[in-house]
């Protein structure tokens, strides 16, 4: 039987590696860049998930997902300025998110927790975060790859290379193997 914790945490890391990577490639002036005055920017965007991820998992057992300190719409201010502090506030959302998925087991998935007083079961509210750290982590590597140009180096298959790709894994024995291994991993071989 699958882990659901541990499938979740797998997705999580996946959307975040591949946030890093694209956020990698990118000048440190084009994190700041918006399309126009309704778009964000990618800091704007990691400062929008930085708050949520705080608001929603800390404390998440006894208090709402949306705290009384979160201040939503001041987290789409275009006012982080630096890499440095763009990835600090990356790296403190993330690490909350697991700090509270490590906190629990598969056996507590099923208690209600509440975000904006609406009870969910906490299969139901990983779920919500996992489609919506998703939806803005495609965000960010859609913006990343405009600002990059040319210079993109692909985050997935390759254009016109699915035929090889494709013929590497069916060369392989059958298994269990994940592309979010795959992924994490590629840089550490």
């Amino acid at each position: 039987m699958i882990n659901y914790l541990s499938s979740a945490t797998r997705q999580f890391k996946m959307y975040k590696g591949l946030g890093e990577k694209a956020i990698a490639q990118m000048k440190d002036e084009a994190l700041m860049e918006r399309a126009n005055e309704d778009s964000n920017s990618v800091a704007t965007i990691v400062k929008h998930l930085w708050g949520n991820m705080l608001s929603r998992w800390t404390d998440f057992l006894t208090t709402d997902g949306e705290k009384p300190w979160r201040q939503r719409d001041a987290e789409f201010d275009n006012d982080v300025r630096t890499r440095e502090e763009l990835m600090n506030k990356w790296e403190e959302g993330w690490q909350c998110l697991f700090n509270a998925l490590e906190s629990i087991t598969d056996a507590d998935l099923e208690r209600i927790i509440y975000i904006r007083n609406e009870g969910h079961t906490i299969l139901e509210a990983i779920n919500r975060q996992i489609a919506h750290y998703a939806y803005h982590v495609g965000q960010i590597v859609y913006i990343a790859k405009l600002y990059s140009n040319d210079d993109w180096q692909t985050l997935s298959i390759a254009r016109n290379q699915s035929s090889a790709y494709n013929a590497g894994k069916f060369s392989q024995e059958k298994g269990v193997r994940h592309f979010t291994d795959e992924f994490i991993d590629k840089d550490k071989k």
